[in-house]
């Protein structure tokens, strides 16, 4: 169970343990690079926290993140990335994994083309303000934490992390938007 008291962050990319460290000198920031952490050990350092940041590098989603990924690049199979899918949700449900609330992608335009997808398609469809760029030359995370966006939060992972599997690189968004604008015009035309 994450802290109730406090923000917390995952950052993607190569420069996230560099960046941790730097944020671990803060005060009002508990952080911590974990990527071999176990899911309980991440789930009890997080419950731990007292500050009211907290930021560190272990994806809650990463096996469905790269399912996901290894699924739409030939790698693997549909079911794979649904035994992937089932298994999140029921960590999510029993409470040994939460998702952040934000994710810091770090360097987007280095990413392959179907992470992108993941990252700033899927993802960003879940919850827009949740996924924050960090690439920037002039980004800084101890200033983006003054400003973090509000906006919805996640919405329950049974109802969109079981679309993951459906949601098709470069459409993303796109199927949704369409189905709006015809459920808009064809209002119309019942009138």
């Amino acid at each position: 169970m994450a802290s109730p008291n406090s923000t917390t962050l995952v950052l993607v990319g190569e420069e996230a343990p560099t960046i941790i460290d730097a944020l671990g000198r803060f005060a009002n920031v508990r952080a911590a690079s974990l990527p071999d952490a176990t899911d309980d050990e991440v789930q009890q350092w997080i419950s731990q926290a007292r500050s009211p940041y907290v930021v560190h590098d272990r994806d809650p989603l990463n096996h469905v993140a790269s399912a996901w990924v290894e699924f739409f690049d030939d790698l693997t199979t549909l079911g794979t990335l649904d035994l992937e899918v089932d298994r999140a949700i029921a960590s999510l449900g029993r409470g040994t994994t939460s998702l952040p609330d934000y994710y810091v992608i770090l360097d987007a335009e280095t990413l392959a083309p179907t992470w992108k997808h993941w990252w700033l398609g899927v993802l960003a469809e879940a919850a827009p303000t949740r996924i924050i760029l960090g690439g920037d030359p002039t980004f800084s995370l101890a200033r983006t934490l003054r400003r973090l966006p509000t906006g919805r939060s996640w919405p329950e992972p049974v109802a969109w992390l079981h679309r993951v599997a459906r949601a098709v690189p470069d459409r993303v968004g796109i199927d949704r938007d369409t189905e709006q604008a015809d459920d808009e015009g064809t209002a119309g035309l019942a009138t």
